[in-house]
């Protein structure tokens, strides 16, 4: 099934970056919010900024997000130290395809980690790449039709 990732996994903070590097993969590609920062916060949280500065260590990094606030996406970019790319339409692959041709990188090279199957998952698939399914990174703290709507999402690629 499209939609199924290759992993499903409760948290960003469960993916084995070292299992991932031994099956070739040079370039993580993470959605944006929900992935790595709160909806809309403008601001990682420690624990992810921690996380991301040690994987640029072994792979190429990226921020690839649906987020069409220039303003937004200008702020994120500003407190990181690798690209952050906004209105990717996505499930659409065409953005992230071009990011990992600039940086001489296979889709086969590429994981693309998010938490929408409908969006994060199926632009991944499309693109040829491997991809990581997490939960929101404010699971405990997101509203109950949020929560009602993630619940959804997980059934129909359950099946």
């Amino acid at each position: 099934m499209i939609l199924k990732p290759d992993y499903n996994l409760d948290s960003l903070f469960d993916i084995d970056f070292k299992e991932i590097k031994s099956l070739g993969i040079n370039a993580v590609l993470f959605d944006l919010d929900s992935t790595v920062m709160p909806s809309k916060s403008g601001e990682y949280p420690p624990k992810v900024k921690e996380l991301l500065n040690g994987l640029k260590q072994n792979f190429v990094i990226a921020i690839i997000s649906n987020n069409k606030n220039k303003a937004y996406i200008e702020k994120v970019q500003s407190m990181s130290d690798f690209p952050v790319i906004g209105n990717a339409n996505k499930p659409s692959p065409k953005i992230m395809q071009k990011f990992i041709k600039s940086v001489n990188i296979t889709p086969k090279e590429t994981v693309v980690i998010g938490d929408r199957p409908l969006t994060d998952v199926l632009a991944g698939k499309l693109l040829g790449a491997k991809t990581i399914l997490v939960d929101s990174i404010t699971k405990d703290t997101e509203n109950k039709p949020t929560r009602f709507v993630r619940k959804l999402e997980r059934l129909v690629i359950k099946k």
